[in-house]
C-alpha cells in the first residue's frame, strides 16, 4: 500500500452536500479534516503534517481531546466531517481503541458514500495495512472490548468502515520507508466543484508528454468562461513536482494593457522562478536575469490569458534559450494568437454537454450532483439557457441556492429574454440581486482590487459601513468572487469585465461621472478637462508618460466623493486642506512632491512610496482628531527624506501596519507604547537606535512580524518571550549592535514563530517547535549549534548561517524536513557529520568552510538539484557525487578547492550547469565533453590568475588543454578565465546554440576557430587574450549586441563590423596594435563605444552625427 493517490486541489469556497436539496451549509472552513489518536501520533507525526498543510495556506481540522466527551462525537466534530472534502485518517497501532476514532472513521465512510467529490486518503504508521482491513493483531483486541461495550450493529459499522478504508490506496509508513512528504509546495487552489475535467487535463498531459523537436509550448483556447484557467491549473498541479521551478501567471491579458505591463509581468517571472522580490525596473537588466538565469532551469510556466498584445520574445526572449526540457501552456481566447506564438500543440476546450451542464450546475444550486425530483425540469431549462459555459452554470446556480420556486421562475423568464451570445448580460442577473453594500464591493474589485491583498480594502470598506465581512461571504457563496491562497482578490476575467461595464453604464461618455476611474486614459482625459465631478469615488492615475505630470488642489477640487486616490510619478503641489474631504485611502508611489497641507482625518490607509515626505509634513497632524485615531496602515517605504518617525504615528493607537523600511535618513528613537494593535513592523534600512516601548515589548501583543534587519538598534527590548502573535523575527544585519550579545533576546523565543534570523543565540536557547526557516549570521563567536536543533527536525525547511565561528553543527541529521542548507564563511567548520540523513534535501552550498576537510556521503541525497561548494581549501573528496540518482543534480558549482582532483566524471553527464574555478583542472576534467554531456547547457572553466598562491594549500598545476567541446549540441554559455597556457578551443565552431562567449585573460590562444556558425551569438568577451590576433567570422555574427576585446594587445585589424546590426555596446581599449574600425557608421543600434585615442574614428563621428541620440556614453579620449 505504497502509492500515492494524485494530487488533490483545494477550493475556499467550498462546503459539502446532503441528501437535503438545498440544506443550510455555510461556506466550509475547513478543507481538510485529519484523524488520529492522539497519544500515538498527536505530538510528532500529525503535528508535522498539520505544520505542511499551514504552510501551503491549506485549512485544516484538527480534533482536540475536549471535543470528545461523552459516548458519541461532538455535533462539531461532525459538521467538520461533513464539510471537509478531504479526510485522512492516520491508522496507529492503537487507532481503533479509541471508540471516537472509530466513529469518525464510520462518519467519513457515510459521506464519501452519499456525496460525490469526497475523497479518503489514508496513512497507515507503523501498522500493516491487512490488519486495518482484515482487524486482526492490535485491531481484534480492540474490537474484544468495545464488544463488551457497544451494540453490534455499532461495531459492525465499524469493521465494515476499516474495511472499506483499509483497500484504498494510501500512504504505508514504516521504518525503511521514512518520512512522509506530501507534495504541497506547488499546488495551486482549485474548485473542487470540478465536472467533466479529467478529459480535458488528460488531453492536455498527453501533448504536454509528446515528445517533438524544439517544441516547448502546448496551447488551450476556446470562449471565456469554458474553464481553461481551472484545466491549465489541474495540469500544473499534477506535472509541477517534476520541474526545478514554476510559475503560474494569471490574467496576462489585463497585465499587458496596463501602464508598464511588459516590466510588471517580467518581474512576476523572475521573482517567481528565482525566489526573489526584488523589482527590477532597467529592461535591460530584467532581460539579463531572464536569459541567464531564469533560463537555466527546467521551468514550467503557464501564461494565463494571453492576447494579441502578448510578444513572447519582447518579454522573455527566445524561446531556444530556454532548457529543451522546460515547458510552457498558454490559454487564450483567439486561436490565432497561438498561430502567431508558433504553438503548433493545442487543445480545443469547447462547451460542456448536457449532462456536465446538469452536474455542475446542482453542484452549486443544491450541493449535490442532480438536481430533486420536482426541479429536474426548471434545472434542465437553466442549463439550455447557460448554453455549456461552466461560469454561467456557477453563478446561475449559486444565485438560486436556497431559493424558492417563485424566485427561479422569475429568473428563468428574465434569463430567456437575453440572448445566448450576451454572456454578461446573463450573469448580471446576479449582481443585481446584491445588496448596495455587496454592490460597492463587488464594483471596487472588478476595477481596482483583483490580485490584491484583501486587508487594506476591508480596512477602507468597513469605515464606509459597507460591512464586508457578510458582503465578501456573499460574493464567495455566489461565486462572484475567490480569496487565493495569498489572501488576495481574485474574480474571472468575464465577471471583471461586467463589473468595469457596470461602472462604463453609469456615463458612458463623461469618465468624470462615473463612481469608479481606473482606466488611465480616462483619469487623464478627466483630469486636463476638468470634468471631475463628486460621483468619483475611486481613482488611479499614473503620470509616468503623461503630456503633464503635476496635480493640483484645482485637478481634484470637485472630487469631493473621492474615498480611494492613486497617483503615480507625479507632482501634488499646492493647498490640499479643502480637497478630498472623504479619502479613506491615500497612495502615491514615486512622486516628486506632495502637497504641503492635506485633510486626513478620515484616513485609514496612507501608503506613501519613494516620496519627498519630511516629519515636518503639516499634514501628519490632521491624521489625530481630538485623540480619536482611525489609521490602521502606515507604508512609508523608501521615504528617504524622513529625518525621524512622525510624533503622530507614535501615537496612533488603531494603527496595525507600520513600514518605514528604506528610510534611510530616519534616525533615533520610535516610540511605541502606544501602539497597543500593532501587527506589523518594518524598520529595515533605517537609522533608528532606540524603541522605546513602556516596559518591555510584549506590551504590543498582536506584533506577528518584527524586521529589524540593517538598522542601527543598540538593543532589542526585553519581552519578546510574551509575543505569542509573533511569526517572523529578523534582527540580523544590525549595525552597531549590542544585539550580537543574545541574552535580552534569545533566553526564549514566541513558541508561534516560524521565520527566525538572527545573529547568534545561546546553547540554552529553547528553539520555537514550529519554525520553519533558521537564519543566523555575523557572529563569530557562536562556535556550535546546540542540540536543540533536533526539536525543529519535524518543520525545518530552511537553514542558512553567515560570517560564523562554528565547529560543528550538532543534529544537523535530525533535521529530516531540510530541503535548503546554506553556510558561508566559517572557517572553523570541521564536519557536517549527518549531512547523509538529509534525504529532502535540494540545495546545498557549503564556502569559505576554510577548515571542512570532508563532506559525508551525498549518494542519499537523491533530491538535491543544486551543489556549490567554494573556498573550502582542504576538502579533497566528494562523497558520492558520482552515484547521486539519475537526474537530480542540475547545477554544480566547485570554485577554490586546490585539494580536490575527484568530482565523478559519469555525473557531469546528467548537468545542466556546470562551474569549475581555481582547482586542479588538469585532473578534473575529461579529454572531451563528448555528446553524452547533451544537457550541459551553462559551463565555466576557472583559472586564478593570480601568480602568488598560499604557502599552506596545494600548489594548482596550470591547465595545458582543455577538452574537446564539440558534444556540447545544447551549451547556450560558455566561460573561460585564466586558462593562461591554454592554446587553443577546440570544437567551438560547432556550439550553435551558444548566445554567451567569454574567452578572458587566456594569453596563449593566438586564434580563435571560425565564429560564423554560431548565430545565435549574442554576447562576446575576449578581454586580455594579449596574444589573440584574429577572430574569424566575428563580421557574420548577426546576433551580437555585445563585444569586448580590451586588452587585446597583439589584435591588428577587425573585419567590417556593419553586419552587426543588433551591436550596442562595443570596447576596444587597450588595444594599441588596431588602428581602424571600420562599417560602425551602419550600426543603428550602437549605443556605447569605447576606444583609444589613437584609433582613427571618423567615419565614428559620422556616426555620431547621424546617430547621436543613441550613442549614450562617451568614446573614451576621442570625443572630448
Amino acid at each position: 500500500m505504497s502509492s500515492s493517490p494524485e494530487t488533490f486541489s483545494l477550493d475556499p469556497s467550498s462546503s459539502s452536500s446532503s441528501n437535503n436539496p438545498r440544506p443550510p451549509l455555510p461556506i466550509s472552513e475547513y478543507e481538510v479534516f485529519l484523524s488520529f489518536r492522539g497519544p500515538d501520533v498527536r505530538q510528532t507525526f500529525a503535528d508535522h503534517l498539520y505544520s505542511c498543510f499551514a504552510r501551503s495556506k491549506i485549512r485544516t481540522f484538527r480534533d482536540e481531546e475536549e471535543l470528545r466527551k461523552g459516548e458519541v462525537i461532538a455535533p462539531s466534530l461532525v459538521r467538520a466531517i461533513k464539510e471537509s472534502k478531504i479526510h485522512i485518517p492516520i491508522f496507529t497501532e492503537n487507532y481503533a481503541a479509541s471508540k471516537w476514532c472509530l466513529q469518525e472513521l464510520a462518519q467519513m465512510v457515510r459521506c464519501w458514500k452519499e456525496r460525490k467529490g469526497h475523497i479518503i486518503l489514508p496513512i497507515f504508521y507503523f501498522v500493516d495495512p491487512r490488519d486495518v482491513r482484515h482487524q486482526i493483531g492490535p485491531y481484534w483486541e480492540a474490537f474484544e472490548q468495545h464488544s463488551l461495550k457497544h451494540d453490534l450493529e455499532t461495531t459492525r459499522e465499524w469493521r465494515e468502515s476499516l474495511q472499506e478504508v483499509g483497500k484504498m490506496k494510501g500512504w504505508h509508513i514504516t521504518k525503511s520507508s521514512g518520512e512522509l512528504r506530501l507534495r504541497t509546495s506547488h499546488t495551486l487552489l482549485v474548485t473542487d466543484q470540478l465536472v467533466g475535467v479529467n478529459f480535458h487535463v488528460q488531453e492536455v498531459m498527453r501533448l504536454l508528454t509528446q515528445e517533438f523537436a524544439d517544441e516547448r509550448m502546448v496551447g488551450i483556447y476556446g470562449m471565456g468562461g469554458l474553464g481553461k484557467t481551472t484545466i491549465a491549473k489541474a495540469v500544473y498541479n499534477k506535472v509541477n513536482m517534476h520541474f526545478d521551478r514554476c510559475c503560474f501567471i494569471e490574467n496576462i491579458r489585463q497585465i499587458l494593457s496596463e501602464n508598464g505591463g511588459v516590466e510588471i509581468l517580467q518581474n512576476k517571472i523572475i521573482s517567481s522562478i528565482l525566489k526573489n522580490d526584488r523589482e527590477i525596473k532597467d529592461t535591460g537588466d530584467r532581460i539579463h536575469q531572464i536569459k541567464n538565469r531564469v533560463c537555466k532551469h527546467k521551468i514550467l510556466i503557464v501564461l494565463d490569458d494571453v492576447d494579441g498584445m502578448f510578444q513572447f520574445e519582447e518579454i522573455l526572449g527566445n524561446i531556444g534559450n530556454f532548457s529543451s526540457e522546460s515547458r510552457f501552456i498558454v490559454t487564450t481566447r483567439d486561436r490565432r494568437v497561438l498561430e502567431f506564438l508558433q504553438v503548433y500543440k493545442s487543445y480545443e476546450l469547447k462547451e460542456m454537454s448536457r449532462d456536465h451542464s446538469l452536474q455542475l450546475f446542482s453542484k452549486h444550486a443544491f450541493r449535490m450532483d442532480y438536481p430533486p425530483e420536482d426541479y429536474v425540469n426548471l434545472s434542465d431549462e437553466f442549463v439550455q439557457v447557460a448554453a455549456g459555459l461552466p461560469l454561467a452554470l456557477k453563478v446561475i446556480g449559486s444565485l438560486l441556492f436556497q431559493t424558492n420556486l417563485i424566485f427561479w421562475e422569475q429568473k428563468l423568464a428574465e434569463l430567456k429574454e437575453i440572448p445566448a451570445a450576451k454572456v454578461q448580460e446573463r450573469l448580471k442577473i446576479s449582481f443585481n440581486e446584491l445588496t448596495y453594500n455587496e454592490k460597492q464591493i463587488f464594483l471596487d474589485i472588478a476595477c481596482f482590487f483583483v490580485g490584491v491583498n484583501k486587508e487594506s480594502p476591508i480596512f477602507m470598506w468597513s469605515d464606509c459601513d459597507f460591512y464586508p465581512g457578510s458582503a465578501i461571504r456573499t460574493l464567495v457563496l455566489r461565486s462572484l468572487i475567490r480569496i487565493n491562497e495569498k489572501d488576495e482578490f481574485w474574480m474571472h476575467d468575464h465577471i471583471r469585465d461586467l463589473g468595469r461595464a457596470i461602472v462604463r453604464e453609469e456615463n458612458f461618455r463623461n469618465p468624470g461621472k462615473r463612481s469608479r476611474v481606473w482606466s488611465n486614459k480616462d483619469a487623464l482625459n478627466m483630469l486636463e478637462s476638468g470634468e471631475g465631478t463628486d460621483c468619483v469615488e475611486v481613482l488611479r492615475v499614473d503620470m509616468e508618460d503623461a503630456d503633464y505630470d503635476e496635480l493640483t488642489e484645482m485637478d481634484l477640487e470637485q472630487l469631493t466623493g473621492l474615498r480611494y486616490l492613486e497617483v503615480r510619478c507625479g507632482s501634488l503641489t499646492g493647498d490640499f486642506t479643502e480637497v478630498l474631504p472623504n479619502i479613506r485611502w491615500l497612495r502615491l508611489h514615486d512622486c516628486d512632491s506632495i502637497p504641503t497641507d492635506m485633510d486626513l482625518e478620515k484616513l485609514i490607509v496612507l501608503d506613501m512610496k519613494d516620496c519627498p515626505v519630511k516629519d515636518s509634513w503639516r499634514s501628519w497632524n490632521s491624521i489625530k482628531v481630538a485623540h480619536n485615531y482611525k489609521l490602521k496602515v502606515a507604508n512609508l517605504v523608501d521615504c528617504d527624506k524622513l529625518e525621524k518617525p512622525p510624533s503622530s504615528l507614535s501615537r496612533c493607537e488603531s494603527l496595525e501596519l507600520l513600514d518605514y523600511s528604506g528610510c534611510m535618513s530616519m534616525q533615533g528613537e520610535l516610540e511605541l507604547e502606544r501602539l497597543k494593535n500593532l501587527r506589523v513592523l518594518r524598520l529595515c534600512r533605517t537609522e533608528i537606535t532606540k524603541l522605546k516601548v513602556g516596559g518591555d515589548i510584549g506590551m504590543l501583543p498582536h506584533l506577528k512580524e518584527i524586521d529589524f534587519r540593517f538598522t542601527r538598534l543598540t538593543e532589542v527590548p526585553p519581552g519578546i518571550s510574551k509575543l505569542h502573535s509573533l511569526e517572523i523575527l529578523d534582527v540580523t544585519a544590525c549595525r552597531r549592535s549590542d544585539i550580537e550579545s543574545p541574552v535580552c533576546l534569545m533566553e526564549m523565543l514566541p513558541p508561534n514563530l516560524k521565520r527566525l534570523a538572527i545573529v547568534s543565540f545561546t546553547l540554552s536557547t529553547q528553539l520555537p517547535p514550529l519554525l520553519t526557516h533558521l537564519e543566523v549570521g555575523h557572529s563569530m563567536q557562536l562556535e556550535r549549534l546546540s542540540n536543540n536543533l533536533a526539536s525543529l527536525s519535524k518543520n525545518l525547511t530552511e537553514l542558512r548561517l553567515y560570517v560564523v565561528g562554528i565547529f560543528e553543527i550538532h543534529g544537523l541529521g535530525e533535521l529530516t524536513a531540510l530541503e535548503t542548507l546554506d553556510i558561508d564563511d566559517a572557517p572553523n567548520l570541521r564536519t557536517l557529520d549527518g549531512l547523509q540523513r538529509l534525504v529532502l534535501l535540494k540545495e546545498l552550498s557549503v564556502r569559505e568552510c576554510h577548515s571542512l576537510g570532508k563532506l559525508p556521503s551525498v549518494a542519499n541525497l537523491n533530491k538535491l538539484h543544486t551543489l556549490e561548494i567554494s573556498g573550502c581549501k582542504l576538502l579533497s573528496e566528494i562523497h558520492g557525487l558520482g552515484e547521486l540518482a539519475s537526474g537530480t543534480l542540475s547545477s554544480l558549482e566547485i570554485n577554490d578547492c586546490p585539494r580536490l582532483e575527484n568530482i565523478g566524471g559519469d555525473m557531469v553527464m546528467r548537468l545542466e550547469s556546470l562551474i569549475l574555478a581555481e582547482l586542479q583542472l588538469t585532473k578534473l576534467l575529461p579529454q572531451s565533453l563528448d555528446s553524452c554531456c547533451t544537457k550541459l547547457r551553462s559551463l565555466t572553466i576557472e583559472e586564478s590568475v593570480d601568480d602568488d598562491q598560499d604557502d599552506d594549500v596545494e600548489i594548482i598545476m596550470p591547465l595545458q588543454r582543455l577538452p574537446d567541446l564539440s558534444g556540447l549540441v545544447n551549451l547556450m554559455e560558455l566561460r573561460i578565465s585564466g586558462c593562461q597556457e591554454v592554446v587553443e578551443v577546440r570544437g567551438l565552431d560547432g556550439l550553435e546554440s551558444l548566445h554567451t562567449l567569454e574567452i578572458v585573460v587566456c594569453k596563449s590562444i593566438r586564434k580563435l576557430p571560425d565564429l560564423s556558425g554560431l548565430r545565435e551569438l549574442e554576447w562576446l568577451c575576449l578581454d586580455g587574450c594579449t596574444q589573440l590576433t584574429e577572430v574569424p567570422g566575428l563580421g557574420r555574427l548577426e546576433s551580437l549586441e555585445y563585444l569586448s576585446m580590451a586588452g587585446c594587445s597583439s589584435i591588428k585589424r577587425l573585419p567590417d563590423l556593419s553586419g552587426l546590426n543588433n551591436l550596442t555596446t562595443l570596447n576596444v581599449r587597450k588595444c594599441p596594435k588596431l588602428k581602424e574600425l571600420k562599417g560602425l557608421e551602419r550600426l543603428e543600434m550602437l549605443q556605447v563605444v569605447e576606444t583609444d585615442k589613437r584609433l582613427k574614428v571618423r567615419h565614428l563621428l559620422r556616426s555620431v552625427a547621424r546617430y547621436g541620440k543613441r550613442i549614450t556614453r562617451s568614446v573614451r579620449g576621442v570625443l572630448n
